[in-house]
């Protein structure tokens, strides 16, 4: 297909603040659908935003802040991620298949990852709070 061809032109034919426009509304429309839809994204929202609120009032360094805050965003990244896995296996087929189950997996484990890593972000930077 080349560059000229209409398919192409039609995707590509927004450029500056239209695409912005455009990807903003994109954007938005996928986190109302997970908040909406993904129970998972729910609940790892419902601790992101009070987490973040606590991180942000904490006596803590600018840098802190951001390593809490930011764990927390990268849970819900690779949540969404997840889920667009999950949507885009389950629109190919229903049916049961190893490769399937793979990607599924691969997704969930990539979510569970996340979770490890604002967990032990989280407790190096309050543990040594209680110490003080």
């Amino acid at each position: 297909m080349s560059d000229t061809s209409p398919m192409i032109s039609d995707l590509k034919s927004k450029s500056g603040l239209r695409r912005v426009l455009g990807a903003a509304r994109y954007s938005i429309a996928g986190l109302v659908t997970a908040v909406r839809t993904e129970h998972a994204f729910r609940q790892e929202l419902m601790v992101a935003v009070p987490a973040s609120v606590l991180a942000l009032l904490l006596p803590v360094t600018a840098l802190e802040k951001l390593l809490l805050v930011g764990v927390l965003m990268l849970v819900l990244i690779v949540e969404l991620l997840n889920s667009a896995v999950e949507a885009a296996i389950d629109r190919i087929s229903l049916e049961r298949h190893p490769l399937s189950k793979n990607a599924k997996d691969f997704g969930s484990a990539a979510v569970a990852l996340a979770v490890g890593l604002a967990v032990l972000a989280w407790a190096v930077v309050l543990v040594p709070l209680f110490y003080r």
